[in-house]
Formats: C-alpha cells, structure tokens, sequence
C-alpha cells in the first residue's frame, strides 16, 4: 500500500512535467516559416509586428516565457462587433479570453496575475505621452512555439475582432522571471505531492 501511494504520486509528477515542460526544443527555421505564412494570413498580423515576431521565433532558447500585457479598454458601453447591441467591453473581450485562455492551460500555460491600475504614476520620466493603461496581465507560455502556434491558430482569427474591438490601446511584450517572491507550479507542485504522499504515508502506518 505504502509503495503504491508513492507510485501515484510519482505518476502524477510525470504527467505535470508532461504538460508543463517544452520537450520539443526550440522552433525551427522551417517550423518558424510555416507558423509565420499561416499567421500573415489571419486578422491578428494586422495588429502585429511580423518582423519583431519573426525574430522572438528564431531566437528561441526552448525555455518558457511570460507575456506583459498592458491594456487600456474602451470606457462606457460600445457597440458589440457582431450584434451592434451596446455592449460592456469586458464582456465582449471575455468572448476571446475565456477559450484563448482554455487552449492556452491544454498547452501548460496560464495566467500568472492581473491587476487593475488604482492609482496615477507614481515614478514616470522622459515618457512621451500618456497611455492611461487601466490594467497588466502577465500570462505564461511553455515554449514560444506555443505562442505561435496559439497566434496562427484560425480558430481565434475568427474571434479576434473581440479582442481588437473592445480594447482601446495596449503593448505587450515577452519577459524572462529572474526573480519571484511567490512559489511557482514547478515549485509547489512537487511539494505539494510530497506533502499528501507524506500524510498518506503516515495515516497507513498508524491505521
């Protein structure tokens, strides 16, 4: 009994890294040209920067990455994109989030936080302009291929003028996390694990 329960908790590991670990690589050159003709053909090129995405592609080092999003969203009511009906902005925008973010958690990734700005800069110099961003959201991916492949799917090309109608202004941008104060999946994970294995352990013993 004892050995099983470790077993399992063994197994379940395995199917986390599974998921959560690019075992692929990097992308290559040919998978980056074909990713790249199918997303020039969708809505979403219209909004992108092909030759900085191009070069994100070919730098790829295979390891996992956050996506910064600052987002400003449409203020009062607009218009919907598909029924013309007023329309809450948030709402409409969840009509892309919500099965981005599902096929994005199928593929390890998952949204690291999201805040909402509740007070004027605090520290700002040698800006040009005002944004006026509303809110941040940091999403994390597995691989760049991931993001691509997400990118040039045609299923979110499809629903993308739900994302681009109902935001106002945004910029987003890859990062690296060298440092967090917060425990991470890969970190708790495991632990976790350990930790009901343990109490498993334990209440076999003493049963």
């Amino acid at each position: 009994m004892i050995i099983s329960i470790w077993i399992i908790a063994a197994s379940l590991y395995g199917v986390f890294l599974y998921w959560y670990v690019n075992w692929s690589g990097p992308v290559s050159r040919d998978e980056i040209d074909g990713y790249m003709g199918q997303f020039s053909s969708g809505s979403g090129a219209e909004y992108t920067d092909i030759d900085v995405l191009r070069r994100f592609l070919e730098e790829d080092d295979g390891k996992e990455f956050v996506m910064q999003n600052f987002v400003k969203l449409h203020a009062g009511k607009m218009s919907h994109p598909v029924t013309g009906e007023p329309a809450d902005p948030q709402e409409v925008i969840s009509s892309y989030f919500k099965p981005f973010a599902k096929a994005l958690f199928r593929r390890g990734g998952h949204p690291v936080f999201m805040a909402r700005k509740v007070g004027g800069y605090i520290d700002s110099w040698n800006c040009d302009g005002d944004p006026q961003w509303a809110a941040t959201a940091m999403m994390r991916y597995k691989s760049r291929r991931d993001l691509i492949e997400l990118a040039s799917d045609k299923r979110f090309s499809e629903i993308y003028i739900f994302k681009t109608s109902s935001i106002d202004k945004t910029v987003s941008f890859p990062v690296q996390i060298n440092m967090s104060a917060y425990l991470r999946p890969q970190f708790y994970v495991p632990v976790s694990l350990i930790w009901l294995a343990s109490m498993m352990h334990f209440l076999v013993v003493i049963v």
